[in-house]
């Protein structure tokens, strides 16, 4: 029994040799230059042992940043305290002047169909500080223009015109010049215009305005087109509008006109029925006008100030004159009104 164990035991061994042979010769040898460089591996990683241990984030970090698809936090976005030399941006939106909009609350009203009117009442846009006057705030008169290139014009425009005189001692008016501005202040149109009649008076010392100066001047028909496509469908301003209108042979709707010569709040100013421009812009706005030549578009941006510096009592006294309902303009107004859906059903 035990020989026939030691022979079965002899007989196993044999084969498991070379069952291990055979796998060590299938197996790729190992060549030399793989053999040394595991050695100077080795011998490295023992000769310097701290350098293995060294952990550095700050290079892992990008490698995260860019493998990462969330979008950045928002602390990635102030800027830092410290700042190399040089040129330097901020991600912070620059506010913007008394006169304009910033870029955010601009986009912010396009997307909730806020006009930028309503959106220059709502935040006092261009009044404050007379913004819309100033050097700052208003661009200079590019005189006789004609309609300003690229412009959107609103709701509200304000004219302003200059005459020169005709008939017997010039006693009579003619138009010369008409300016255009927006809600904002600033120039939609502006022309010389040349008088029908012959001018006997040319009013140099009020208008500044010269026989040289109207050679250049658009013919009256053409002004005459222009200011109507204008005045279509808009609510217009002016001081006395009246005589305006009357130069450019036009009409406008008594319901669409707002005169600051005819408002109830302004009249205190003047000695008799109605406060002349440059005293309502000395009262009311601080401001000196007409100190040397009339500049039509200087008082269409006056009256325009004049109009928006009281605007809910012009509404008011609009809506009872005329029996309409008083104009919701404000960016506050118009929201609510998109919020609310309508108007609220009475309880019964």
């Amino acid at each position: 029994m035990a020989q026939e164990l030691s022979s079965n035991w002899k007989r196993l061994q044999a084969k498991i040799k070379g069952e291990s042979a055979t796998t060590s010769s299938s197996s790729p040898p190992v060549s030399k230059a793989n053999a040394k460089r595991k050695a100077d591996n080795k011998s490295v990683s023992q000769s310097h042992p701290k350098r293995q241990k060294v952990h550095n984030p700050a290079k892992q970090r990008p490698e995260r940043r860019q493998s990462s698809s969330q979008p950045p936090s928002k602390a990635s976005n102030k800027p830092t305290t410290k700042s190399a030399m040089g040129v330097t941006q901020s991600s912070v939106i620059a506010k913007g002047t008394p006169s304009t909009i910033t870029p955010s609350l601009a986009l912010w009203a396009e997307d909730n169909d806020i006009s930028a009117e309503d959106l220059a009442e709502a935040y006092n846009l261009g009044v404050k500080n007379n913004a819309s006057l100033t050097a700052a705030g208003a661009s200079k008169p590019r005189v006789n223009e004609g309609l300003a290139p690229g412009v959107e014009v609103g709701k509200y425009i304000a004219i302003d015109c200059e005459m020169v005189g005709v008939g017997p001692e010039g006693r009579e008016s003619a138009l010369a010049r008409v300016s255009v501005v927006d809600f904002h202040g600033r120039q939609v149109y502006d022309s010389f215009v040349s008088p029908r009649e012959r001018v006997t008076d040319w009013r140099t010392a009020i208008t500044g305005i010269t026989p040289r100066v109207l050679a250049t001047a658009r013919s009256f028909d053409e002004v005459q087109i222009a200011i109507a496509e204008l005045l279509k469908d808009r609510i217009v301003v002016g001081h006395d509008i009246r005589h305006d209108l009357a130069a450019l042979q036009l009409s406008h709707p008594s319901s669409h006109v707002r005169d600051t010569a005819r408002f109830a709040g302004y009249r205190k100013y003047g000695h008799g029925p109605k406060p002349a421009l440059k005293v309502l812009a000395r009262e009311v706005l601080g401001v000196e006008i007409q100190m040397g030549h009339h500049s039509s578009i200087e008082d269409a941006r006056v009256a325009m100030l004049l109009f928006r510096r009281r605007k809910s009592e012009f509404d008011v006294q609009h809506a009872s004159r005329y029996g309409l309902p008083t104009e919701k303009t404000t960016a506050s107004e118009t929201i609510k009104a998109k919020k609310g859906g309508g108007r609220k059903k009475k309880k019964h």
